[in-house]
């Protein structure tokens, strides 16, 4: 149980500060992306920047949305004080992944890195949908360990953005590589890591049994 809410507070601390960085990043600081889009060099389409600049919004504000709905619905308290609020919230997360995958494959064919970060981002834009509606049927099918456990693989999806980042600044910043070459590195070492993480974090937090229960990380 201890081990469960020390996992469950440093995955809130972890979220909400991402959360906070990235509507201020994209919204206060830098709304033009002006910072991310000089990195952009030699695409092969031509972006249409006032779309573009309105199809991220879209992406980060439900990226965010996607992030805080499914930190709630890990939390036990929250699950016991409303299960119809629980489930509502749920289908919240479903919908805003969809609408982070759906305006990430626009903007996947001018990715930087070229055409092989774009077919990484289309491959992370079929995986993630598929992990998440998995995690659905089974809650649908009454198997909540199951669910727990796909909903801890799908939710890891949401910090794409952040391990894409620390692992291009550790390449670009710490190794010298170019940036286009960091960033595609980045994009590959995440989806790594969005694999391996969730996997060690289920066997760490351990099965439970399979009582009328919410797959929660947090007892």
């Amino acid at each position: 149980m201890k081990k469960r809410k020390t996992l469950y507070g440093l995955l809130a601390g972890v979220s909400i500060l991402f959360i906070l960085y990235a509507l201020a990043k994209n919204f206060v600081f830098d709304p033009a992306a002006e910072g991310f889009l000089s990195h952009k060099t030699g695409l092969k389409r031509e972006l249409n920047l006032p779309v573009w600049l309105n199809v991220m919004y879209v992406h980060v504000a439900f990226a965010c949305i996607a992030m805080a709905s499914g930190l709630l619905n890990f939390s036990m308290r929250f699950f016991e004080k409303s299960r119809k609020l629980h489930r509502i919230n749920g289908y919240v997360y479903i919908v805003s992944v969809l609408l982070v995958v759906l305006t990430s494959g626009y903007m996947a064919p001018y990715a930087t890195g070229g055409k092989i970060s774009s077919i990484g981002f289309n491959l992370l834009n079929m995986v993630w949908p598929l992990i998440t509606i998995t995690a659905l049927i089974q809650i649908k099918k009454k198997r909540m360990i199951r669910h727990r456990n796909w909903m801890i693989r799908s939710y890891a999806f949401c910090f794409t953005n952040l391990l894409i980042h620390l692992i291009t600044s550790l390449f670009h910043q710490g190794f010298g590589l170019v940036y286009a070459t960091s960033y595609t590195i980045g994009l590959y070492g995440s989806m790594v890591l969005l694999l391996v993480i969730p996997y060690i974090l289920i066997r760490k937090i351990g099965p439970t049994r399979e009582i009328a229960n919410p797959p929660s990380m947090q007892q």
